[in-house]
């Protein structure tokens, strides 16, 4: 009897490609048009931030640490500013804890419409997009009527924030949050009522919930198959604790805990009006006081140069949990360390269950669900082209090639 003929072969999609909103690569590996293996490779879009950052003080960092995401933009400032403030042992006021905590719910309103517009894009509904994009601008507009920038908030500052949200922004506030609970119904009958979106996310992509925590994912990732984990509620930071709130699950809405596309796409939509609930509860609750707590910077920069010391920022990103490390030694007007892990991080290794034994087709869509920032996440590896091992190398073994390609470069009279 004659063997069948082997039909497994690889696909290499990145590290650019029309599916990828940033460069990584995914290689998979096919029989016909069956995924039967997947392995993500970022590494392509490393920028040295965290390297930045350890050759600043402490204050020019926080306008760094923003510029690690446009779209978590106020994340990052945000796990920045805390872990500096728990490692100087300073306290943000509260009526600063509510401006924070509106400002991340309003990137959190951005960031979910962004998304489904991509993941609409990525199985050609096209219209779709460009109507979720165009109603993102509102959101966009009140941030810049807050803080003067439409990304890029510079809102964070050790011990507070920098501009206020008086009572006569609160109108604003007010009528865009009426703007998008308006539209909310719209979005639930394009996203999840849809008959043809429904066969394209139903069933793809599934993440059970055992995968979920084995692999240690986050976020809505997580939560659309049934994990309750949210930083929010597991260990509230800014006005958080002071709030009543649930985790945004599918059986909550009368929906199976699948993990699937579908899933994704419903706790997202979710969230658009839980946010909405947060920031108005916080308009509502926002207490009266000082904007920070260090007003005179001769004082801070004193704090800064003076006390050692460590502290971790951990929030719930769009994305799910992300934290930022920051170590301090007295005596350095730099900061001694600062690590970043971002949601993203955590939620590429469930890449694999959730592509395995899906189709060519559905691939856009998968990479789409988790909603990945390769920016934020990326990390560089040197591998040795002949024998595919990677390298690692220390800090003063990268130091010595940096000399040495210095050196290179004066003698090839290179300025």
């Amino acid at each position: 009897m004659k063997e069948k003929e082997e039909t497994t072969y690889e696909v290499p999609i990145g590290p650019i490609h029309p599916a990828l909103k940033e460069p990584f690569l995914i290689k998979f590996k096919l029989d016909g048009e069956e995924i039967v293996d997947a392995e993500a490779r970022p590494g392509m879009n490393h920028r040295g931030i965290e390297f930045m950052g350890m050759h600043r003080n402490p204050m020019k960092v926080i306008p760094l640490s923003e510029r690690i995401c446009g779209i978590c933009s106020i994340v990052h400032q945000h796990m920045f500013t805390t872990a500096t403030e728990h490692a100087l042992g300073i306290e943000p006021t509260n009526r600063a804890r509510y401006i924070r905590t509106i400002m991340c719910e309003l990137e959190r309103i951005h960031s979910h419409i962004l998304w489904a517009g991509v993941a609409a894009h990525e199985i050609g509904f096209d219209t779709h997009l460009h109507f979720t994009w165009k109603i993102r601008e509102k959101v966009m507009d009140l941030l810049e009527y807050i803080a003067g920038n439409r990304v890029n908030y510079s809102m964070w500052t050790f011990g507070g924030v920098r501009r206020d949200i008086t009572s006569d922004m609160y109108p604003k506030v007010f009528e865009t949050l009426k703007y998008y609970e308006d539209l909310y119904e719209k979005l639930e009958d394009i996203f999840l009522d849809d008959p043809s979106i429904k066969m394209r996310t139903q069933d793809v992509g599934v993440l059970t919930k055992e995968d979920a925590l084995a692999l240690c994912g986050v976020g809505p990732t997580v939560r659309a198959s049934g994990v309750k984990k949210d930083v929010r509620i597991d260990q509230p930071y800014a006005a958080y604790g002071d709030l009543d709130l649930d985790y945004v699950i599918p059986s909550r809405y009368g929906f199976e805990n699948k993990g699937d596309v579908f899933s994704k796409t419903l706790v997202r939509l979710k969230e658009l009006l839980q946010s909405i609930e947060i920031i108005k509860t916080c308009v509502e609750q926002m207490p009266e006081g000082e904007m920070t707590s260090e007003p005179k910077k001769a004082a801070l920069f004193n704090k800064l140069e003076k006390r050692s010391g460590e502290g971790i920022g951990r929030i719930e990103a769009p994305r799910g949990e992300a934290i930022h490390y920051v170590r301090l030694v007295e005596g350095r007007s730099d900061i001694d360390c600062w690590k970043i892990r971002a949601s993203t991080y955590n939620n590429l290794a469930t890449y694999r269950p959730m592509f395995m034994g899906e189709q060519i087709a559905d691939i856009p869509i998968i990479a789409a669900c988790i909603d990945p920032c390769i920016g934020c996440m990326d990390r560089a590896e040197i591998i040795d082209v002949d024998s595919g091992e990677v390298e690692t190398y220390t800090k003063e073994e990268l130091h010595e090639l940096s000399v040495k390609k210095t050196e290179r470069i004066k003698n090839r009279g290179i300025k």
